[in-house]
């Protein structure tokens, strides 16, 4: 059985998680019926330490006619019994949607509040939009919408996005928009709660509307190439540079395969190994890794096995090599729970 946090401002901050993951999974439903795909997103339940220190669910689909892959998960995850732990609680919603269609965009969203057991907390807000194929006009509804939600914080944490999800080694980023407010507590709690919320909606309606219409754009025959060596690019970032992702699979082992959630359902292996030789070392250990972690079938499917062997793949890695986490993606501000991985 799943235990809640016990404090005031970590409960608050799992009912807002858990009704933004409820609104979110209702507007993916009602886009995938835009082209008549009825098929409901799957709760999966999942337990920390057999549900003693939390844990959460997370709504899944996949292989179907609007969703190559889609990852809705909610996390509640406390240490009320340990009173000598560091870290209090941790509440996030974090989210992937990929699209089946090559010209409809991936999202990603990322929303939640920590809570030390000095009595410190932050919020950590991300969102940002990811497409194969880049549409003008996607891009730039989804950055009125936070630009929107955000008001004046938005210039800083679109700054702190761009400098987070860039890809040295590729020279480019993995979005067409980010945005990044790391560390963010204004003092008022209430307010801040606001505008996660705010933040929330605003990416929840503006990519509902978004995909409403991506879904049933013309296929081109070259497009899924394309769709696939983005995919396998998102899979790169995410497992190289991606201080949350390593993080999270640091600390325990209770949930690889919800934390893989992120990943596409395939990507190009011979790809994926060919950038090996732009990364600095020891990350060409890692990519290797990676590399055999995944089938040789061209392409390479990303099923719960793969994810479980990738999940491994990264955590040997920097198990031998702590020094190499100070290559991963940063933006301004690095809290505390990642740079000591004591999640």
């Amino acid at each position: 059985m799943r235990t809640l946090p016990s404090t005031g401002h970590a409960a608050r901050a799992v009912a807002l998680v858990e009704d933004l993951q409820r609104q979110l999974v209702e507007r993916l439903q009602q886009a995938a019926a835009t082209v008549g795909d009825e098929q409901p997103l799957q709760p999966v339940e999942w337990l920390r330490d057999g549900g003693r220190h939390g844990g959460g669910v997370r709504y899944v689909t996949g292989d179907t006619e609007a969703f190559d892959r889609a990852s809705v998960n909610v996390s509640a995850v406390h240490y009320d019994d340990l009173p000598d732990k560091a870290l209090a609680s941790a509440n996030a919603l974090s989210t992937i949607v990929h699209p089946s269609p090559p010209r409809a965009p991936s999202m990603h969203m990322h929303i939640s509040w920590t809570e030390m057991r000095d009595g410190r907390g932050y919020w950590r807000v991300m969102a940002d939009l990811n497409p194969s194929i880049p549409v003008d006009a996607d891009r730039d509804a989804f950055t009125a919408a936070l630009q929107g939600a955000a008001g004046a914080l938005y210039e800083g944490a679109a700054e702190q996005g761009d400098r987070y999800f860039a890809i040295p080694a590729l020279d480019r980023h993995r979005g067409v928009t980010h945005f990044y407010l790391e560390g963010h507590n204004s003092g008022d709690f209430a307010a801040d709660e606001a505008l996660a919320r705010s933040v929330g909606e605003a990416v929840i309606a503006t990519y509902g509307g978004i995909l409403d219409e991506a879904l049933g754009r013309e296929v081109r025959r070259e497009d899924r190439a394309v769709q696939l060596a983005y995919h396998t690019l998102y899979l790169f970032q995410v497992l190289t540079l991606d201080r949350g992702t390593t993080s999270g699979l640091m600390v325990h082992d209770d949930n690889d395969v919800g934390i893989m959630g992120s990943l596409p359902s395939h990507v190009d292996r011979d790809l994926l190994a060919s950038w090996r030789a732009r990364v600095p070392e020891p990350q060409g250990e890692l990519v290797d890794r990676l590399v055999s972690a995944l089938s040789a079938a061209s392409p390479s499917p990303v099923d719960e096995d793969a994810k479980r062997a990738l999940a491994q793949s990264v955590r040997a890695h920097y198990r031998a090599h702590p020094e190499a986490l100070k290559l991963q993606a940063r933006g301004h501000v690095v809290p505390p729970t990642v740079q000591n991985h004591r999640g």
